[in-house]
């Protein structure tokens, strides 16, 4: 693990929606075009990779990934939750939990491929309207790790 850095977007940015936070980790509600239920659970020292925490650190991490999945399970009813850790773009760490149904524009390919359909409006909107009560959900489900 190494310091901040002012180059990186998440050492320097929240990274989207603030939904929770501790003392290693927070979460945030992403702000992706067509996909309403995308979460990021990131780290918030500074490491590129699982492997720069320690074994404890890690397990905090996943299990904290873990706790939101459950609750978008149980908030959403997705068809499938897509979990990734690329870095590729953003070399700090942080997991992609997304929930995806069956009906969005891409599934069930990645949210990051073309699309195969026309968007759903009216259904990502009733999906918007359930967010604050899941974003509430995962803060409460999450309150151990503060």
């Amino acid at each position: 693990m190494s310091t901040p850095s002012a180059d990186c977007v998440l050492c320097r940015e929240a990274g989207g929606l603030p939904v929770w936070q501790g003392a290693q980790l927070r979460v945030i509600r992403a702000q992706e075009e067509g996909f309403p239920a995308f979460y990021r659970v990131i780290w918030i020292a500074h490491a590129a990779e699982l492997s720069d925490l320690s074994e404890v650190d890690r397990n905090t991490c996943m299990a904290v990934v873990a706790a939101v999945e459950r609750v978008l399970r149980t908030q959403l009813q997705p068809t499938k939750i897509n979990l990734a850790a690329l870095g590729n773009m953003v070399p700090h760490l942080h997991w992609h939990v997304i929930a995806r149904h069956d009906w969005d524009s891409h599934f069930p390919a990645p949210v990051w491929a073309n699309p195969l359909r026309a968007r759903n409006l009216a259904r990502e909107a009733q999906l918007q309207d359930a967010l604050a009560t899941c974003d509430a959900a995962i803060a409460q489900a999450l309150a151990r790790w503060a």
